[in-house]
């Protein structure tokens, strides 16, 4: 386990937070799936481009993926949200579980498309 990697994450981690407590209190609901909808598609998009092609170091693509990215989307917020729309109103919560589990699918398969799409353009 190197330091620089954990400082990364840490670092990172930080800053992926705030976003996404920032968005939560901009936007409510729609905030924590638009963080978790950007967040499948960043991951994506960051490993099939940016990570396999080694194009920053190892404490920077650490940092990104699993600190900024892992707490910029967390599951557990995506799960408590779920549970206290249900309390609320089920139709919300399946809405919303719908939304964030299709949605993180299909953006998560957006960037890896995308990543490959760049990739392709940038050997030729």
């Amino acid at each position: 386990m190197k330091l620089r990697n954990l400082i990364g994450v840490a670092i990172f981690g930080f800053c992926g937070g705030i976003c996404r407590y920032l968005l939560s209190k901009w936007f409510n609901n729609s905030g924590i799936i638009l963080a978790n909808l950007l967040g499948c598609f960043l991951l994506a998009f960051l490993t099939y481009y940016v990570i396999e092609r080694g194009l920053f170091a190892e404490w920077i693509t650490v940092g990104i993926g699993t600190g900024f990215i892992g707490a910029f989307t967390t599951f557990s917020t995506f799960a408590s949200t779920t549970a206290k729309l249900a309390t609320q109103q089920f139709s919300s919560a399946i809405t919303y579980f719908v939304i964030s589990a299709g949605g993180g699918l299909l953006m998560a398969s957006l960037g890896f498309w995308l990543a490959r799409q760049i990739g392709r353009r940038n050997r030729h």
